[in-house]
């Protein structure tokens, strides 16, 4: 099954997105959470619950930290998924209390020449190449 043959319309609940960089799916395997969303949720450590395909991965969101973002856990989800580099995800937050915070997840493949992803990711820094 392709990882976009999954995907449903948002509702109205606050949602964010990003495309996966390497640092998210790959050791150190980081998710960090963008202000948007950080805002609406926890200051302090809850279980998360992350729903792919009636899927349920846990983990914690550290909302007390400086880098608020989910705890090493997310490598299992990350690693389940087949994640790549430039993979797009979105996060609708179905549920958010000082006990729990829910996530519905759709995940779209992201097929990125790897020319790009190396500029992205910082890991080619060459001068393009002039003709004359």
């Amino acid at each position: 099954m392709r990882k976009d043959e999954g995907l449903f319309y948002l509702s109205d609940k606050p949602y964010f997105h990003c495309i996966l960089s390497k640092s998210q799916v790959k050791p150190k395997y980081q998710m960090a959470l963008p202000s948007k969303v950080r805002s609406i949720l926890p200051s302090n450590v809850v279980p998360v619950v992350l729903t792919y395909q009636n899927k349920n991965w846990n983990m914690l969101y550290y909302g007390d930290r400086a880098l608020k973002r989910f705890d090493p856990s997310w490598r299992n989800f990350a690693m389940d998924n087949n994640l790549r580099t430039g993979d797009g995800i979105i996060f609708e937050l179905v549920e958010c209390s000082a006990k729990i915070v829910k996530f519905r997840v759709q995940i779209l493949s992201g097929d990125i020449p790897s020319d790009f992803l190396k500029r992205i990711d910082g890991e080619s820094l060459e001068a393009p190449i002039l003709i004359e």
